[in-house]
């Protein structure tokens, strides 16, 4: 029988407190250290880059992984960020009182959506907890931003459930062991929780209970079953699994109203670069945009441009502000100034609830709301702008305490004392007394031992090992009096004790101790004081992010010369000398932005087909229109001389190739489920952007998919709006056939070989795409840029010579159009068109559609 393996008493312990977090990463308190051991330890080290070493275990040894626990601030962060689970285990009583192994448990577990930690987190965007619970195809949602108390909570089916991941990008997602995440998410940070955590009942009493309420109808969420269930396993998640039982900054839930916003998909939020960029040094939107002073207010900004509004009056409430704040250029200025004063409210509340806000972070808390005190006070004359961001509670009580309890200059850590004032406390001004008082009766102690024992080298000094001491160089000892204990010998000096010192010793500790005990004490009692308010703190914070955001996006529109759009509930969009914010900030110094026009509409000007050599600034006119769009449904002015818009409710994009080879799709097939995605999702205020659709495959696959895309857009009984970009020049031939496509054209100016990108939108379509011209603008060699002009010219003449490919789609297009009209009395046809009625080509994959085509072409003997 083999031998049972020894294990020393501390593993013994790490042992055991581990097997309770087999999934999370344990930083285990040793000394001043935090330890990792085993696997943990490997982990640990690669991700932080530190030493590993090993130490004895019993019969063998065991890796090692540490740093000094007063750098866990430091390190923590960087493990969080690699997606570890870190259990904090600490020591839970005083080593030096405690014989044999001290006392040690979890105290707090850090995971990627659940932190207080402001290295960890990011300072304008929320970090969501995702809580999903399934039942048959329909999901319930809810969204916790621990740290700022922010609880949302939705349901609906798969589709609605990845929106709302793309839109509120959750760093953790917990879902029940028994079911399984879908494959689009697989890539997320998730944790599995028991059954007994997804109860629907046990999720009711959890939210009436922490809420305080009878029902949840208050709410608006009583009749979402499967969105309650998720959001009372979050409090599971909270308090059970990760110690997070304190919060009470957490004083409402929201249902996500998605009807009321404009949609995007995850593509659109990725082709728009929205926040954020392709480019890993490029520049989002949002960066362009964002001119907050606090992160209420750019976390608001980044919450707005992902679920932009629909309803005109909303609109036109934020733009008013705007406006109003870029006629009081002087009033602008002193509010922006107090805005950089104020903290992040959210989240010091959120600190404030869990017990974890430190002395300098409550100053902050009390610096901020006097801010606010001072703008509300210079917006009390005008009473419209209160009217349009509801009136700032007063928070003057507030303010009195704080001021009148807390020091102005105050500590990081409340151990370093002088937190409270003077005056609040009589007994701690009593101790204190003591204390300052003690250094000169050191003083006078020394002088009076020197004069009485000649040694005038003596000095009175303190160890935490032997407390305060008089210590005497080896020159002098035949002087010291009997009086005096010895206490050390050292190489060149005695040490010596008296009563008299070891009773002031007593006095004066004791009074350390107790000092730093009621300064505690009264420190938490002002906590307790400021949570009494923090349902109107937390409204402030908000209304300073509203007001913030209106500020930053003044600025923006006088710096940037943006222009106030006008919204209205027209399916037109009429935009005069627009601009690509984005690149428009790209560009080298001197260099203008050259703006454009674009009309769209449902009766004259559905599609617009924009052909034009690459680099010619097509995909930037698309985008660009897609973009003024949005910032005007966020209620921001808009990089244009003229914008009008009938609000939209989506915003699709098809742009760019992409294969994602971890799915084992194409760039075609890519390209093909965004498109289909698109088809099968479209309404009659949908904005769509086409950008070189059906490139992925042959040229006459590519025209064919591109002309049927066009053509099935045009006849849908939607009419969206739809800019449509190409370099397959025979789709210009559809203005022909079809009365609400138009042909524009990004022009360019030839001289001697050469072209220059005039980057303007003029009516009419392109017959060449100068793509060796572009080459030889990249710097391809010269003998591979001639080469290619001779090629061309060949392939031009066989073109010429015989049918060219606009006349061959153009011939076989208008012949399938025709047949529909035909009376098909060969058998072979009657089967043909018999098969393509009962297709439904809104539900048909792109695989289906290829397979259908192969089954028709082998009737026909093909």
């Amino acid at each position: 029988m083999a031998k049972a393996k020894k294990e020393t008493p501390l593993m013994g312990q790490y042992n055991t407190i581990k097997a309770k977090y087999p999934d999370a990463l344990l930083l285990f308190r040793v000394g001043d250290f935090y330890e990792t051991f085993g696997q943990d330890a490997i982990k640990t080290s690669q991700i932080l880059g530190i030493v590993l070493t090993k130490r004895a275990n019993g019969d063998g040894h065991i890796e090692l992984a540490g740093f000094p626990h007063h750098s866990v601030d430091s390190y923590l962060p960087k493990l969080v960020r690699a997606g570890m689970r870190v259990a904090i285990c600490d020591q839970l009583e005083d080593p030096k009182m405690v014989k044999g192994i001290v006392k040690r448990g979890v105290t707090e577990l850090v995971t990627p959506g659940v932190t207080f930690n402001d290295q960890v987190l990011t300072s304008k965007k929320n970090n969501f907890l995702l809580s999903l619970h399934k039942e048959k195809e329909k999901f319930g949602m809810a969204l916790v931003d621990v740290s700022t108390g922010e609880f949302l909570v939705s349901e609906g089916p798969l589709e609605k459930l990845l929106h709302i991941v793309h839109t509120f990008d959750p760093s953790e997602i917990i879902y029940q062991r028994t079911s399984e995440l879908p494959s689009q998410l697989k890539n997320k940070n998730s944790f599995k929780l028991e059954d007994w955590a997804y109860q629907y009942n046990y999720a009711y009493e959890k939210l009436t209970s922490h809420f305080k309420t009878n029902s949840l109808k208050g709410f608006g969420i009583e009749d979402q079953k499967l969105g309650v269930t998720a959001a009372g396993a979050i409090f599971a998640y909270l308090v059970e699994d990760t110690h997070h039982a304190l919060l009470q900054h957490i004083t409402k839930i929201q249902n996500i109203p998605q009807d009321d916003y404009l949609m995007m998909d995850n593509f659109t939020l990725r082709n728009l670069e929205i926040v954020y960029s392709s480019n890993y040094q490029g520049k989002s939107l949002l960066d362009i945009i964002d001119k907050s002073k606090t992160p209420m207010g750019g976390r608001l900004l980044r919450r707005r441009l992902i679920l932009p509004l629909k309803n005109i009056s909303d609109i036109n409430r934020r733009l008013s502000l705007i406006e109003f704040l870029n006629k009081e250029d002087h009033l602008k200025y002193e509010i922006e100034e107090l805005l950089k004063g104020i903290s992040d409210l959210d989240r010091l509340v959120g600190k404030l609830a869990a017990e974890k806000i430190s002395p300098k972070e409550l100053g902050y808390l009390r610096q901020s709301i006097i801010n606010i005190q001072e703008i509300k006070a210079k917006l009390h004359n005008f009473p419209d702008v209160l009217a349009w961001i509801n009136p700032f509670n007063n928070m003057e009580d507030l303010i009195r305490y704080l001021q009148m309890h807390l020091n102005e200059d105050l500590p990081v850590n409340i151990n370093k004392g002088n937190v409270i004032k003077t005056g609040i406390s009589e007994e701690l001004d009593h101790l204190r007394g003591l204390q300052s008082k003690g250094r000169g009766f050191l003083d006078d102690m020394c002088a009076r031992e020197i004069e009485r024992t000649g040694i005038s080298s003596l000095k009175i000094d303190f160890n935490n090992v032997f407390g305060y001491y008089i210590e005497v160089r080896n020159t002098h000892k035949d002087k010291v009096p009997e009086d005096w204990i010895r206490k050390q010998t050292l190489v060149n000096a005695e040490r010596y004790i008296t009563e008299e010192l070891k009773e002031y010793e007593s006095q004066i500790l004791g009074a350390e101790e107790k000092i730093s005990q009621l300064e505690l004490q009264l420190y938490r009692n002002s906590c307790e004081e400021v949570l009494i308010y923090i349902d109107q703190i937390q409204e402030n914070s908000r209304l300073v992010a509203e007001l913030d955001c209106a500020v930053g996006l003044s600025n923006l529109a006088i710096e940037d010369n943006y222009t106030k759009p006008i919204l209205n509930d027209s399916f037109a969009i009429d935009i005069k000398e627009g601009r690509h914010p984005i690149i428009e900030k790209s560009l080298p110094l001197g260099e203008k932005y050259i703006p454009n026009d674009i009309f769209l509409d449902k009766d004259s000007q559905q599609i617009i087909m924009v052909t034009g050599p690459n680099m010619a600034g097509k995909s930037a006119i698309l985008r660009q229109t897609a973009i003024i769009a949005l910032l005007a449904q966020i209620g921001s002015f808009v990089p244009a001389k003229h914008a009008e818009i009938g609000t939209l409710d989506k915003i699709f994009t098809r742009v760019g190739a992409t294969d994602n080879i971890s799915a084992g799709e194409s760039t075609f097939m890519v390209e093909m489920n965004e498109a289909a995605n698109i088809l099968n999702n479209i309404s009659e205020r949908s904005l769509i952007l086409l950008d070189e659709i059906g490139r992925g495959t042959s040229t006459y696959d590519g025209v064919s998919i591109a002309w049927a895309i066009a053509e099935y857009l045009h006849q849908h009984a939607s009419q969206a709006k739809t800019l449509f970009a190409t370099h397959y020049h025979e789709l210009n031939e559809m203005t022909l056939n079809f009365e609400r496509i138009k042909n524009f054209h990004v022009s360019i100016q030839e001289n001697k070989g050469n072209i220059i990108f005039l980057r303007k939108l003029v009516s009419g379509g392109s017959e060449h795409s100068f793509g060796i011209h572009v080459a030889k603008l990249a710097g391809m060699p010269s003998k591979v840029v001639n080469r290619a002009g001779e090629i061309l010219k060949t392939l031009e003449s066989n073109r010429t010579s015989s049918e060219n490919s606009g006349e061959k789609i153009k011939r076989v297009t208008e012949e399938n159009m025709q047949l529909s009209f035909f009376q098909l009395d060969d058998p072979v046809l009657e089967n043909i068109r018999e098969e393509l009625t009962k297709i439904d080509i809104n539900t048909l994959t792109p695989i289906e559609a290829l397979m259908k085509l192969n089954s028709i072409k082998k009737m026909i003997g093909g």
